[in-house]
Formats: C-alpha cells, structure tokens, sequence
C-alpha cells in the first residue's frame, strides 16, 4: 500500500512520534540518517520504516507539530544516500527514494527495507559489532548490546550465554535428583518422550547442559545446565545472586525501612524448584475470593489473580532474564498490586509484547520449560495473561521494559473494573464527554500511577494511531501529563485531579495547585509564602507537605505553584535527600514515573 509523505507527517501529528516514521531536516546524508537507516534494516518483523527529509518539528506548542520545510539539492542527498547505504553497512542496503512535494516544498521519502536474516545483524563497517549495530526501539535508534546481537543473530553462530561452558564447574555440580525431578515431569508432560530411555549423561548434552571444554578435553556443565540441575551449593558458589526474592510491602508504594515497613523471603534454588518455591509463596499469601460453584455446596477459596497467570510471570521471570547480571528476581507484593521485577530488559520492543513469536534469551532453558508443559507455546505466555485476566474480569497485565536500568517487570493488579467507588470518582468528569477507554485509562493511571502507549493498547484492544488520539485529548483536557519524551514516554494523572474523596477536615486548594486535600494547618504556611520565597522557607514547607503524606515532584510543584518541577528537584528536594531529611518511595530508581517522597521519621 502506497504511503505519501504528506500522510506520513499527518500520522507522525496525530501520534506525536512513531516507530516507523523518522522525520530529519536532512540538509544533507549525516549520520543520524544513516542511524536510522542502520536502526530500520536490523528490527526483527517491522519490515522497515520510512524516513522523510525536509520535515521540521516544532515543539513550541502545547503538542509537537511537524511540518514541510523542504530540503534543497534533493538530487545529491539521493545519490549521496544511495552511494552510503550501498558502501558504509556490512550488508548493501537499497532504500527506495522519492521526491513528493508538500504544502509547496520539496520533501524526500525515503524507505529503508528490514534486510534478510542472514544479513542480519547490519553494522557500519567501520565501528564493527556491537558498537556499529543498531535497532529500533519506540522512535529510538539505539545500539546494540551482545544480547541484541544474539537476538537478530538467530541460530547463526552466535552462541547464547545459557549455551556457554561455566569454567569452574565440574559433572560434580550436577545434582542427580533434579534430573530424576526432570524425568517425572517430562513423563507427566509426554509419556512416550525419547529422551526417558536415555542415560542421565545423553539427556544433559541433549539439553545442551553439558558440552565439550575446549580448554580441559573434559564434558563440563553449561550455564543451562548448572541453572537447571545444579546442586545448592554450587549455585551458591558459581550464581551466588541466582535468588527470588518474596516482598510483602503495605500500602501501595515502596518504602526504604526494610527493618519496619515490610517482609521479604529469600529463595534460592534450582530453576525448577525455584519455580514451583516462589509460585506456592505466591498463591499462599494472595487474597483469596469466594467461590461457590453451581450444584456444589461447599465454597471455594480462589486467589484474586488466576494461578496460571502467576505461573506464566513466573515462567517469564525465570526463562527470560539475564543471568549475567548478579541481581535477584524481585515479587513485590502491595495491597493492590504484584509486581514482578527480573534483570534483562525485553529483546521484543514493547510494541510487540503478547504478539506471536518469541525472541528467547536464554533458549536452552526456556526449551526445558516448554518441554515439560511449564510455559506456553513459545510466544504465547504474554497474550495467555492478558486473556486469562480479561476473563476473570481483571486489569489486563502491564509490562515495562527499561534498557537504561536493564529490567523488565510484569505488573498485575487486583482490580475488577468497573467498581463503585471507580464510577464515583468518574464522576469529576462527566461534562468532558470521555469514552469508555479513557475512562478506563484514567483509574489505571490511578491505580499504578502511569501508563504508556503500549499499556493502552493492551489495556483498551485499539491499534496505535488510535491509543495516540485518544491520549492527546486527554492531555488536552488537561487530566494526563505527558512525562519523559522518546521511548519512554508514559503518561501521569495531572495535577488538577483529585485523585481521593474529599476530607471535611482538609481545604481543596485551586488555580495553580493540586485538589490534594490539605490540611489546614498545612495550608496557612503555603498561604504565607511570598512571591518569591527563601530557599530556607520553601524547604519547610516542603518537608511539612511530606511529613502529612508522600507526595511526587509534580504534586509538590503544583501546590507550591511552582512551574519549573525539574529546578525544585535540583534545588530542594535534591538537597534534602542529601542531608537525611527527606527520602524517595523507591530509592533504587530515583526517576521511577511512581516516585514519591516522604519525610523521615526522627528516631
């Protein structure tokens, strides 16, 4: 289907940004293009991306707005582009270049073919791998890292870390009874399965958890295999952070006082214990619901999310984080909320998370789980979650992938929609004539304290132009704020809605401040600030406001009616974390989109 220029700047207007638009003023071949260009040959199943040269973007407005500015000597950035794509990668890329006039200017479309997988990954020759590889994540072009590689690698030479030799591991570290545990799970799953009537040696090189040391001559253990079927105590030596750890936080936010604010168990096992470890810790602290079903008298005690949902997280935990990090696996249980935290960020973008298809980092032990029915067909588990808990009436799953901090999480909340108190705090925004995904939208927001692009579309079932409309008419209408731009924009609930129910004894402030409900107390000092106040002062009040409740940088902005948030960060907030006065909601990632602060309690 033919595309013009002029309705690919239509598109990039109404989403704001785009995985497969880049629009550059392109006064000539530089190389961001060639980036971009890098970027759209390498991202597995998005078939490439267009490029459109002589676009301009203003940001001036309220919402960016790209508009045709045209490019001069269109005839020499084409041929200059061409002679690029066909000498600078290691693969010759041919772009499709045209010449389309807009709004009276000369714009170059350009699109840039997905290149085959054997040519795959495509690099500047120069640079070499990984530096000189690039994808395409959200409207990013970022480089590649070695698991990046692996991925558009595929099976072609590039060994996965799970499939390596661990040095200082011996048969030794092999524990015979997971194997045994292996065998009767692996009948249960198949009872004809080869593999039963093989030796324990055969079935490890199978499973690629043995292999030949190139070094030593010798049979040794791989990382899959020493995961898998290792004994405690070599999994202790040789992955002394191979842990999950079970939090039970109260509330709804994090807190930093392990020692008084929550629980947490450790466990350390063998993947396939430690799956079925962290699923009974799971199912057994959960709420339950009541069930009684048809012509049976005695109740059933269910917990709140579905326990094939909690598998498949786990499953996903296990199968796809990175082993090369030394970091534990996080199941953060709030009262409204868990949430599952694993090192390695997603190797699918977000945009494609519960699609079909599957983009394993560690295949030889996501190979084991699927063999032993653990995990859904490959590619499957993501859209199995997100069916099982519209079916039970649930908030679809959210996932957050951060290549920046190099984790991933899976979010389940224990939220029916729509209940009462959801319609009367709906209520608010009656006269603005929302539909029923923005409505829904905005109590997720509530619920979590962000959403993104991604999340929408999962959350409410539309395509991507339309989660972009229907989010810039709630920016419009003032009740989101759009946070960080690029990929990982998210959206929070602007500062102007009351998020609670109202407190006879409390004032609503307006105007330029939030509808918290403040105490009084609390509101003659705000009241007494003048214009232009002292640090010193501000400072006071700030830490007031923080004792009274934890509060964001946006809502301590607002109510100080204080427009530039990014200068109270560096000038107050900044300095009282500093000194112990104040502390952030979630220390270990301090620009989380749910990040608060609270004053500290004097002991």
């Amino acid at each position: 289907m033919h595309t013009s220029a002029k309705e690919l700047i239509q598109q990039l207007n109404q989403m704001g940004e785009a995985t497969r638009i880049e629009a550059k003023l392109g006064s000539e071949s530089g190389k961001s293009i060639l980036e971009t260009v890098c970027a759209y040959a390498n991202e597995p199943n998005q078939d490439g991306g267009y490029i459109l040269l002589g676009v301009t973007k203003e940001d001036n407005t309220l919402f960016p707005f790209y508009k045709a500015v045209g490019v001069e000597n269109p005839e020499k950035i084409k041929d200059d582009l061409s002679s690029q794509c066909a000498s600078t990668f290691s693969a010759v890329i041919r772009p499709q270049i045209s010449e389309e006039m807009v709004d009276g200017k000369c714009i170059l479309k350009i699109l840039i073919p997905e290149a085959q997988a054997t040519e795959k990954p495509v690099y500047f020759q120069k640079t070499g791998l990984p530096k000189g590889a690039y994808r395409r994540i959200g409207a990013s072009d970022v480089k590649c890292t070695d698991e990046d590689l692996q991925l558009l690698f595929g099976n072609r030479s590039h060994k996965s870390f799970d499939q390596q030799i661990v040095e200082d591991a011996t048969l030794e570290d092999i524990d015979a009874n997971i194997i045994l545990l292996y065998r009767q799970l692996r009948e249960q799953a198949s009872k004809t399965a080869e593999e039963l009537s093989w030796t324990d040696e055969e079935l490890l090189q199978s499973l690629h958890c043995t292999a030949k040391n190139a070094k030593t001559g010798e049979i040794s253990p791989t990382v899959a295999g020493v995961l898998l079927f290792g004994k405690q105590t070599s999994l202790r030596r040789l992955f002394p952070m191979l842990r999950v750890d079970y939090i039970r936080v109260p509330g709804t936010t994090w807190v930093s006082d392990p020692e008084n604010r929550f629980t947490t168990i450790e466990m350390r096992d063998s993947l396939l214990r430690l799956l079925m470890r962290a699923e009974a810790a799971i199912l057994d602290d959960l709420p339950k619901a009541f069930s009684l079903p048809e012509d049976q008298l005695q109740r059933k005690d269910l917990p709140v999310v579905p326990s094939r949902v909690i598998r498949e997280a786990l499953v996903n935990a296990l199968m796809h984080r990175s082993y090369k990090d030394q970091q534990p696996i996080q199941i953060i249980r709030y009262t409204n909320r868990l949430e599952l935290r694993n090192p390695g960020y997603s190797l699918a973008s977000e945009d494609r998370l519960g699609e079909p298809g599957s983009y394993p980092r560690n295949p030889f032990i996501a190979a084991v789980f699927h063999d032993l029915n653990l995990a859904e067909k490959k590619g499957s588990g993501i859209r199995t979650m997100m069916k099982l808990m519209e079916t039970h009436g649930l908030t679809p799953p959210a996932f957050r992938s951060d290549r920046i901090t190099n984790t991933f999480s899976a979010q389940l909340l224990f939220h029916h929609f729509l209940s009462e108190d959801d319609i009367k705090w709906l209520a608010q925004f009656n006269k603005l004539r929302l539909n029923d995904a923005q409505k829904k939208s905005l109590i997720f927001i509530r619920e979590t304290g962000a959403i993104d692009n991604s999340t929408y579309r999962t959350l409410n079932k539309v395509e991507t132009l339309e989660a972009s409309q229907h989010l810039k008419d709630l920016r419009k209408k003032e009740l989101i704020i759009q946070e960080p731009k690029g990929s990982a924009t998210y959206y929070t609930l602007s500062n102007s809605i009351n998020s609670t129910q109202p407190d006879k004894n409390s004032t609503q402030l307006k105007g330029n401040s939030t509808q918290l409900d403040i105490p009084k107390k609390i509101s003659i000092l705000i009241s007494r600030l003048s214009r232009k106040p002292k640090l010193e002062k501000t400072r006071d009040v700030v830490i007031t406001l923080c004792k009274w409740k934890e509060l964001s940088a946006d809502e301590i902005a607002s109510i100080l009616g204080k427009r530039d948030k990014k200068r109270l960060v560096r000038t107050i907030i900044n300095p009282l974390i500093d000194s112990g006065i104040l502390e952030p909601t979630i220390p270990e990632s301090p620009t989380h989109p749910y990040q608060k602060y609270r004053t500290k309690k004097i002991r």
